[in-house]
């Protein structure tokens, strides 16, 4: 597999979608939080603006369908599957384990413990359980997409199966919403998909270059975003004015499509590789060194002062986690991952039994009595 260029320019716009969470749950966010009061009360000079830092989580998925893609193409299900656990699950067991001590232990929340050992799965969500900190519910969604994903990886991925992939899963969702359908919309998450099929098409542009039919996906994609994004508007994040959320979902199309079109390839700092590195666990671990430490600092310090504590200490507890945690952790379960896949890969071992009473060097007979035939072996490139 030939090395790809890394897209600076993505970590960056990663690095951007977690800062708009954080300060959203900082700074912005209506319920309760680490402060004692409500943030969006605690900072109402600013948010105003950071009450939108929610849709860094539209941004995610974009991101994530354009990276998913770039990184299971030429891939077996396998192979991708492998990828994914290495990349996602050495920061969560740590953030789940410091979740369920820090929320224990400080707000002593009832059943945090018995919730740990389901949490440590990242199946919760199918389960019905609660998440150890909120954030994990993306993670959920994440992982519908990464099925997705694996079956069109054990399909092979070309640019007529994503084609037809991206066209089904689109229609699927809008299908399985007109129905009311319970089970599809769990399988297919049309409320989200379009973020997911938006980034494919994204990368295929990049990829292939552009044309008519990928940027038709990208603005069907564009228009059902918009869609659902002024639902949630109205239903989950209710008093978010639907013209400022259409216009920060069109901003997302609009940078995408400078990445897909190589508009911003001059943002090539290596320094960007370190934020983007530090976009995961900043991710899973801001809410959980927040609460402790405000509760430690604050109002000793003026709000302002602690804010840029807070901030300051979740950025150094992410790179620690993916320093001490996730490059070693990583490396560790790569190996042994890969190691358990190679069984799969072993050619089939042809028939040792040999007739007793032919010893004339034909090769004897195969267990149904008749002359043995050349057995291929099994593909190793299908895991």
């Amino acid at each position: 597999m030939t090395r790809r260029e890394r897209l600076r320019e993505l970590d960056l716009l990663r690095f951007a979608a977690a800062t708009a969470v954080v300060l959203y749950h900082f700074t912005g966010f209506g319920g309760a939080g680490p402060w004692p009061a409500p943030s969006r009360d605690v900072f109402p000079e600013i948010a105003p603006v950071t009450r939108f830092g929610y849709l860094g989580v539209d941004l995610f998925f974009v991101i994530s369908g354009f990276v998913i893609l770039m990184s299971a193409w030429g891939r077996s299900p396998g192979e991708f599957g492998v990828s994914r656990l290495v990349r996602l699950m050495p920061a969560y067991w740590v953030s789940v384990l410091l979740g369920a001590f820090v929320y224990a232990v400080f707000r002593m929340g009832h059943g945090v413990p018995g919730l740990v050992i389901p949490n440590l799965t990242m199946l919760q969500g199918g389960l019905g359980l609660e998440n150890v900190d909120a954030v994990y519910w993306t993670l959920w969604v994440e992982l519908h997409f990464y099925v997705l994903a694996a079956v069109l990886a054990g399909v092979g991925i070309t640019y007529r199966s994503c084609l037809i992939f991206m066209a089904a899963w689109m229609l699927g969702g809008v299908f399985a919403d007109e129905a009311d359908s319970d089970l599809l919309q769990v399988m297919l998450i049309p409320t989200w998909s379009c973020y997911f099929i938006a980034g494919m098409a994204l990368y295929m542009i990049h990829r292939f270059g552009p044309t008519l039919l990928l940027w038709g996906y990208v603005a069907a994609s564009y228009i059902l975003a918009l869609h659902w994004g002024a639902w949630r508007a109205e239903h989950v994040f209710r008093g978010a004015d639907e013209v400022v959320v259409s216009a920060v979902i069109t901003g997302i199309f609009a940078v995408m499509i400078l990445v897909a079109t190589g508009r911003l390839q001059r943002l090539r700092w290596h320094g960007l590789t370190v934020l983007g590195a530090l976009t995961y666990p900043l991710y899973l671990v801001h809410s959980q060194v927040a609460l402790p430490l405000l509760d430690a600092v604050y109002p000793g310090l003026d709000r302002w002062a602690a804010l840029a504590v807070v901030v300051g200490a979740s950025l150094i507890a992410a790179y620690a986690v993916h320093r001490l945690v996730e490059r070693p952790g990583a490396a560790w379960l790569r190996a042994r991952l890969k190691a358990s896949l190679k069984p799969m890969r072993q050619p089939a071992e042809p028939s040792t039994l040999v007739a007793h009473g032919d010893r004339g060097g034909r090769g004897g007979t195969d267990l149904n009595g008749s002359e043995p035939r050349d057995r291929a072996p099994v593909d190793a490139a299908r895991t």
